[in-house]
């Protein structure tokens, strides 16, 4: 049971994400200051050495852990900077987050700039990372996840039946139990997509800008549809990559990501039909799929080298994010179906941590549960999430038993302080949503849903890729070019465009 734990927090960090008004009490935003408020200095080393050979400054900006309650406790967000060196070419400060919620984004700046940001982007903007409310180095939150714990990941369980889901619930309950357990600060509770959005516009305003631009990935477009929608006249030019759909990720969003599963695995069935005979997994994208549900069965029954069922399905969906990847997918299956312990182990273990350690995940998961239960309500009743999953396996075979299973946010002590964040259409038309048609946890129904809410403020970039992150991430010419020339010039597509592959 250790080792499947063990195995299991690897594939966690494999899939670590990588997804209304305000409280009348609350102000909307930051308070307005004539000067600048931010103190440049070093990073902490991880960052450094997350961000070398790029060298990136860092600061704090304090904020209220409760917008209703503004002269309360306070909390300090920890920022990170890429300036502009071209002061002829700099337009203001491009903020960016890489999804989640639970991930950090300190290192964002210059790992962009290693993937290719174009150098029209960073003599354009001063890049601003940061580790939002709850993560990292800004005032981080913990639920005491272990290696040993039965909860590794925020995707549930895959229920082979009805018993599974009755099992998954038990945990579920316990996690959000021990969430409250170890909620010593009182903080769980205020870490909210709105609130998140609250502390964008005060980094605005500490570093004395009127508006600011933003590019987020994944549930990063979540938070940058909520700030654009609460604060529309400060928002600059935004651009959301991998769309969530909406400003929070609710039930139904995460039931998408098994739709996203469909539709991305027939793009890896055919790399590995056209490799047969270097990994043996099918002739045909038919028998590759057969292959992956014929194993996936196996492995439920029999587990190899501590993965089952359950583990094998949850390593696809990770390995299915970047085509990069999917040669170590392909080993993966390999290895199961020949049986091989000690190479599978090799595969999923070297993050592995053992015993009562804290997991390495254990803040990101944290992030995630708060946010995500904290923003909108879930179902209570177990029979909805047997029904779900019922319906999905169904729809979704590959992974629908997963995503539709339930979740600690049917257990969550907290009721949301405020209804989600309302997509507001009324306001600049600034907002470019860039979309793979193909894309793992954000499908491109995504894209089309935010087009939609947003209507004349936005358009649709849509690219025949498959991959979770287009813009940078991607290797389309067409996402690139027409994303930068939005980013430098202003120059928003005239209608919804596609790029086709290559």
């Amino acid at each position: 049971m250790k080792r499947q734990r063990s195995i299991g927090r690897s594939l966690a960090l494999v899939v670590v994400l990588g997804l209304g008004g305000s409280l009348a009490t609350a102000p909307a935003g930051a308070d307005e200051r004539q000067d600048p408020e931010v103190e440049w200095g070093t990073c902490p080393e991880d960052v450094v050495t997350e961000a070398a050979p790029t060298t990136l400054q860092c600061a704090t900006v304090p904020a209220p852990v409760d917008y209703a309650d503004p002269g309360g406790a306070r909390i300090d967000l920890m920022i990170s900077r890429l300036a502009s060196t071209n002061p002829d070419k700099r337009r203001g400060t491009l903020m960016l987050n890489p999804g989640g919620p639970g991930g950090s984004g300190l290192a964002l700046p210059a790992l962009l700039v290693a993937q290719g940001l174009p150098t029209d982007v960073s003599d354009s903007y001063d890049l601003i990372g940061m580790d939002t409310r709850g993560i990292g180095h800004s005032a981080p939150v913990t639920c005491g996840f272990t290696d040993d714990s039965p909860y590794i990941g925020n995707i549930p369980r895959y229920a082979v039946d009805d018993a599974a889901v009755t099992a998954q619930a038990k945990i579920a309950e316990q996690v959000a139990e021990q969430c409250v357990r170890n909620d010593r600060d009182g903080r769980l509770r205020h870490l909210t997509t709105a609130n998140t959005a609250r502390d964008l516009d005060r980094i605005r305003a500490a570093l004395g800008e009127e508006k600011t631009s933003y590019l987020g990935y994944s549930y990063g477009t979540a938070l940058g549809a909520a700030y654009a929608s609460m604060f529309p006249e400060r928002s600059d030019r935004i651009v959301l990559d991998s769309n969530v759909g909406d400003t929070h990720l609710d039930r139904d969003g995460m039931r998408r990501y098994a739709l996203g599963m469909e539709q991305t695995f027939p793009d890896f069935a055919k790399w590995a039909a056209a490799r047969h005979d270097s990994y043996g997994l099918g002739h045909t994208p038919a028998q590759v799929r057969t292959t992956y549900l014929t194993l996936a069965e196996r492995l439920d029954k029999a587990p190899v080298a501590g993965i089952d069922g359950n583990l094998f399905r949850l390593g696809t969906f990770g390995l299915l994010f970047k085509n990069t990847q999917y040669p170590k997918l392909a080993q993966l299956w390999q290895t199961l179906i020949n049986g091989a312990d000690t190479a599978a182990r090799r595969l999923l273990s070297e993050n592995a941590t053992a015993g009562k350690a804290p997991s390495p995940v254990d803040n990101s998961l944290s992030v995630f549960l708060a946010v995500t239960c904290n923003d909108v309500e879930w179902p209570e009743n177990i029979d909805t999430y047997r029904h779900g999953v019922a319906e999905d396996r169904e729809r979704y075979p590959l992974f629908g038993a997963a995503t539709a299973n339930i979740t600690p946010c049917a257990f969550w002590p907290h009721a949301p302080a405020e209804p989600p964040v309302a997509v507001d259409d009324d306001g600049p038309r600034n907002v470019l949503l860039v979309q793979n048609l193909r894309d793992v946890p954000t499908p491109h129904q995504g894209g089309k849903m935010l087009r939609q809410k947003f209507a004349d403020r936005s358009r649709l970039l849509s690219i025949d890729d498959s991959g979770h992150g287009a813009y940078v991430l991607g290797d389309n010419p067409c996402a690139l070019n027409t994303t930068t020339r939005y980013l430098v010039k202003g120059e928003m597509p005239a209608k919804d465009t596609l790029c086709r592959a290559g």
